[in-house]
């Protein structure tokens, strides 16, 4: 079963960068995630999480087939949320749920759109909603609407603020969100760069790490958090930073490509580091600095998110400087788990969090491997 397989291989492959596998934690994540110097010296075994130990996940109480599942998808063309979606639909149908009963909508990018879509599930009496929102900031109207219908909500990908997920708790509604805490990702791209050492990244001279920022949707938590402790980490590891240029590319390439283009035409030499908030926006960077005839590794450096297969590729054969794993596996499961949970009555956590995982040279294979 592909379960038991990826649990071998996160078990193997991964034992030496996962902190603490993933798993329910009703607790606000810390302001700053762990350093991975201390991943390295101190690993964890696996944890016996849903996708590690298949016997852990929630026993299914009556009959599954015959429950609706409406899934929202924030837009259907970004490439991490299709492989989440994807095993998202493939998981579910694992535990028990008809395909026919599970309908994946795309928002298309547009709150209103994902809004009508919402609307419709509930017309049509769906047993519970699994929601990727457009706009995180949309989240308190859509669980006050999910919640009157009387439907189980589990959010997913994109996390609502605090007071939102506080007054879940107060409430206690059957809300819960299922993510990785972005800020650990931004953290770990800022340690890509970080462990590389001045004397390798400051190619100018200036005693600076001079670099570009390519930002997601600036609405979203990942982005921001991803934006900001990119450059913490730097700032943490006693680096001084000078921050050349900042725009959105709203998780797209073709916009990240002219952004990065632009940004190399205005700077020059002096852009040392591109800082893409996914792999996608990073692809499109790395089309801009090889037309430019710039060297990643050599000249210029060049982080993202998401771990994507042809990124995973770039790593390996160093035309990307490093990625960070958003585990889909885990977090999709864990998404259909608490759907379950929530269907049978015993209820979940109001966040369930996992970790990131920061890819370079050493383990792009291992990761390559799993999301092949």
């Amino acid at each position: 079963m592909k379960k038991k397989v990826l649990a071998a291989l996160l078990s193997v492959a991964m034992v030496a960068t996962l902190l603490a596998g993933c798993g329910s934690k009703s607790e606000e994540p810390a302001a700053a995630p762990a350093p991975a110097e201390e991943e390295a010296e101190a690993p964890a075994e696996p944890a016996e999480s849903e996708e590690e130990t298949p016997a852990d996940a929630p026993a299914a109480s009556g009959d599954l087939a015959d429950k609706k599942v409406g899934v929202c998808i924030y837009q259907f063309s970004d490439n991490f949320m299709t492989l989440f979606r994807t095993e998202l639909e493939n998981y579910l149908i694992s535990l028990g749920f008809a395909k026919e009963n599970i309908s994946i909508q795309d928002g298309q990018n547009d709150q209103a759109t994902q809004t009508n879509q919402i609307d419709n599930f509930i017309t049509d009496e769906v047993d519970v909603l699994i929601i990727n929102p457009v706009n995180s900031s949309s989240a308190e109207t859509i669980t006050d609407k999910v919640v009157a219908a009387g439907i189980p909500l589990v959010y997913i990908n994109r996390e609502p603020d605090e007071s939102e997920q506080k007054r879940w708790e107060e409430n206690n509604w059957d809300v819960t969100y299922v993510g990785c805490d972005a800020r650990q990702s931004g953290t770990f791209q800022g340690e890509l760069i970080a462990d590389l050492g001045l004397e390798n990244v400051d190619k100018n001279g200036n005693g600076k790490i001079d670099y570009i920022m390519i930002q997601g949707d600036p609405e979203n938590v990942d982005a921001q958090y991803r934006t900001e402790f990119s450059v913490k980490a730097l700032q943490d590891a006693g680096l001084e930073v000078n921050e050349l240029f900042n725009q959105v590319g709203n998780w797209q390439q073709a916009e990240a490509q002219t952004l990065v283009a632009n940004a190399l035409g205005q700077f020059g030499t002096d852009v040392e580091v591109v800082f893409c908030n996914n792999d996608a926006m990073a692809l499109g960077a790395l089309q801009a600095i090889n037309e430019k005839e710039r060297k990643v590794g050599e000249d210029i450096f060049l982080v993202g998110v998401d771990a994507l297969s042809e990124a995973l590729e770039n790593v390996l054969n160093g035309t990307m400087t490093g990625t960070v794993f958003n585990d889909h596996f885990s977090q999709s499961h864990n998404a259909a788990d608490a759907a379950v949970n929530y269907l049978n009555g015993t209820g979940n956590d109001h966040k369930i969090s996992c970790d990131y995982v920061k890819v370079t040279k050493d383990n792009a294979q291992e990761v390559l491997d799993m999301v092949k």
